[in-house]
């Protein structure tokens, strides 16, 4: 179901608040710093949608929310957050159909497709929000690199949003040769070929240039799996090397090995220590960027809030508990998403609590809740994973 916005006043510019507090370029602040900030930009983000969708403006009148009274983050917590599978039936805007700027969906080859619309204002703060977390975690270069990339390979009028996540993480170094382990064999089909990027990890492993791994951590695993089933050396990649993973294992979780272990993996069989491999959360329907430290924990950025629902009353849990993750953030002008609630289960952890000094607070995820209909992208990917 498509549900447009309102025609009146679409053309108008984000609101001041909401420019200013994107506007930051300091990926890790304490809370406490920003928290002004970020309540007024969240305060004036939902009048913007309350005013354009008439669809968000009936879910805030049903739930009795009044926008000028949004004075806490208590408040903001308790904004009725939309759960991502909503965008998996609807299609709601907040702007004109003309000022959409990039169409992605959220799904691979089956399953469920979130659609998500962005406007220029929103799509060009979150990637610009992706530069300034790269930079801090030390993995943007000018030098060439080698890409062994486990994603969807690109054809002509793709929009799953992992393959164009993991086209943009090039630009953080320029990408010298390019090996796509999910191959295009076919408008909307992919495989994949361990064979192929077995062949580019030796390749690459002759080379003098930095391989880059990035993608989906299960079809590493198993590429790394059959290194061993085939009786291959060990390699050694060249030094700079790195490893940053985007999605999770979902809908192949049987095989699915613990984080250390796989790291151990990857440092025996490709030589990349374990600091240089970076885990990375997103989302189409959420698209701060969210990058593991050099002890691997994802740590909330300055520009969003994260908390972890009961899974029955959706009201947030105590640090240390099991729940919904979810999201507040006002990056987002074009979809009223800027309260949303994954179908990950999460568990929040406070900030400090990790020995990396980061400000902020982290969060670990701990699988996907739903049924096999409700898939996501690594869900979908798995899928082209022989079984043995």
């Amino acid at each position: 179901m498509k549900i447009p916005c309102d025609p009146c006043d679409s053309a108008t510019a984000a609101p001041d608040s909401v420019q200013r507090f994107c506007a930051h370029t300091t990926p890790y602040l304490p809370e406490a710093h920003t928290d002004a900030q970020f309540i007024a930009a969240m305060r004036d983000l939902t009048r913007w949608h309350q005013q354009r969708s008439p669809w968000y403006r009936a879910l805030l009148a049903q739930q009795g929310v009044q926008v000028d009274a949004l004075a806490t983050l208590d408040d903001l917590v308790a904004l009725p957050p939309v759960h991502a599978n909503f965008f998996k039936q609807h299609e709601v805007l907040s702007v004109p159909e003309d000022a959409v700027a990039l169409h992605l969906t959220s799904s691979g080859t089956t399953g469920q497709k979130s659609q998500m619309f962005f406007d220029a204002f929103t799509i060009g703060n979150a990637r610009r929000m992706v530069d300034d977390v790269m930079q801090a975690r030390g993995v943007a270069s000018s030098a060439p690199a080698n890409y062994l990339v486990n994603a969807y390979e690109p054809y002509e009028g793709l929009r799953v949003g992992t393959s164009n996540t993991n086209q943009y993480l090039m630009r953080y170094a320029p990408p010298a040769k390019v090996f796509w382990s999910l191959r295009a064999v076919g408008e909307g089909q992919h495989e994949f070929d361990a064979f192929g990027a077995l062949a580019a990890l030796q390749d690459y492993a002759q080379d003098g240039v930095p391989t880059r791994i990035i993608g989906f951590p299960a079809f590493l695993h198993f590429a790394l799996q059959r290194m061993q089933r085939l009786g291959m050396a060990p390699l050694r990649l060249p030094e700079g090397s790195c490893v940053i993973f985007g999605g999770g294992w979902k809908g192949h979780a049987d095989q699915a090995i613990a984080k250390d272990a796989l790291h151990a993996s990857i440092s025996h069989w490709l030589g990349i220590a374990p600091e240089r491999i970076v885990e990375t959360f997103g989302a189409v329907e959420h698209s701060i960027p969210y990058v593991g430290c050099t002890h691997h924990h994802l740590h909330a950025p300055m520009w969003s809030r994260v908390l972890v629902r009961d899974v029955r009353t959706l009201a947030p849990v105590p640090d240390g508990q099991p729940g919904f993750l979810s999201f507040l953030s006002p990056y987002i002008t074009s979809v009223p998403a800027h309260s949303v609630v994954m179908g990950d289960l999460a568990v929040r952890h406070p900030a400090g609590s990790c020995g990396c000094g980061c400000p902020t607070p982290w969060f670990e995820v701990l699988g996907r809740a739903g049924t096999s209909s409700n898939k996501s992208c690594a869900a979908a990917a798995a899928d082209l994973l022989p079984s043995a």
